[in-house]
């Protein structure tokens, strides 16, 4: 009997032991990250963010505010050195840190004039505290290619890239594509570096290290090089080291559209007649800005029923460019204009049914279609710089080509 109810305990026993060897499930509670900015943490303060609004000073700002017995004038000349309240710009953002409590005294003061700078103004001493900051940038590498399926600024739109990239892509090609005349389907390719404000926040396209864009079923590359090491000086160079930079642009106008051609006879739309076009008009909205194609002296600038409000330059002894019906003329008869400088407005002045330009082109006194012509083009490097730059864009062509499957 004493064997039995020893057996008895003995069982009970170990299934006590047994129940107390069950895990029990901890509940793991994740801790909320405090949000830091401008080395503030800001759950240990009452945040409020605005912008500066017409009427807004740094006075009347925080004096709104409650900041005890201190006087703005006082404040102003404590912190002078650091930020003239004079500087403060409309619209510009500002956030307030104020304490916690009822009170809600201003604590901070940070003002920030752009993206990456911004100033402090500390109230939490007895002495105001003030100091200028410059958030940390981190410059990213990226290669986009493949087909064109829209055009060049909504393919950089769609891959969430700054908008002038475009522009500058546009300026580095000038001299040798019409970016009007790109087609879905072209393949394309560039590898650029882009800025972002701590890490995270989008700063736009730092520059631009290689591309290619198919134009009329040639790749023409573009990439970066200094002949000259010790020089600043940045020209743009094909995959054999042949200058991009032309005589003349393709273009007047960026990013427009051609809305008629050079032609013996067509039909006027305003004198209703058949007649010699002698130039090709590029449809742009009015006050787009008409750029001369090539550096001269201009010859004439002026009016004349038909041509409107027009400029004529002469590039030598053998090319002239006239650019027609603008709403307004920026040059003078006689002065000296660089290629690519802005000349005039688009317009629809003299006879025009809208807003474009006619381009017009000669060459030895004769009238010639533009986009049909020959034009000079810049010389190409030689010696070591040509295999120095060779050596140079081997990788960065590589790249190129393999993400746009060449």
């Amino acid at each position: 009997m004493k064997k039995i109810l020893i057996i008895i305990i003995v069982l009970f026993s170990l299934v006590s032991c047994d129940k107390t060897k069950e895990v029990a499930t901890e509940k793991i509670v994740k801790p909320v990250p405090k949000k830091v900015d401008f080395g503030f943490v800001y759950a240990d303060f009452n945040v409020v963010h605005d912008t500066i609004k017409k009427g807004d000073t740094f006075g009347n700002i925080i004096e709104n505010q409650n900041i005890g017995d201190r006087r703005v004038y006082d404040i102003i000349a404590a912190i002078k050195d650091t930020l003239n309240v004079q500087s403060i710009r409309f619209n510009k953002p500002y956030t307030l840190l104020r304490s916690k409590n009822k009170k809600h005294n201003l604590q901070v003061f940070i003002y920030q004039p752009d993206a990456l700078t911004y100033y402090v103004i500390d109230f939490r001493d007895t002495a105001v505290v003030a100091y200028k900051k410059i958030k940390p940038v981190t410059i990213k590498r990226r290669t986009i290619g493949g087909v064109l399926k829209e055009s060049l600024s909504e393919t950089l739109g769609n891959a969430k890239i700054e908008g002038a990239l475009a522009g500058k892509i546009a300026k580095i090609y000038a001299y040798s594509i019409d970016f009007m005349k790109l087609k879905k389907g072209d393949r394309f390719a560039i590898t650029f570096t882009e800025r972002f404000i701590n890490d995270t926040i989008y700063d736009g396209v730092e520059e631009m290290e290689a591309s290619f864009f198919e134009y009329r079923g040639k790749i023409i590359y573009a990439f970066p090089f200094a002949q000259n090491p010790n020089s600043d000086k940045i020209d743009y160079y094909d995959e054999q080291g042949k200058t991009l930079k032309n005589f003349f642009l393709k273009s007047p106008i960026k990013f427009s559209r051609i809305s008629s051609r050079f032609s013996s006879n067509r039909f006027h739309p305003v004198q209703h007649t058949w007649k010699a076009h002698k130039g090709t008009d590029y449809a742009a909205p009015r006050g787009t800005p008409i750029t001369t194609t090539a550096a001269g002296v201009v010859e004439q600038s002026g009016f004349t029923a038909g041509n409107g409000n027009f400029v004529k330059v002469k590039h030598n002894g053998t090319y002239s460019t006239q650019y027609l019906h603008m709403s307004k003329i920026l040059v003078k008869r006689g002065q000296r204009v660089s290629q690519g400088q802005v000349i005039g407005l688009v317009g629809s002045t003299g006879l025009a049914t809208g807003p474009h330009v006619c381009y017009r082109f000669w060459k030895n006194g004769v009238q010639v279609d533009a986009l049909r012509l020959k034009l000079p083009t810049g010389e190409p490097m030689t010696g070591n710089n040509k295999a120095r730059f060779l050596e140079k864009i081997k990788p960065l062509k590589f790249e190129l080509d393999s993400i746009a499957n060449l």
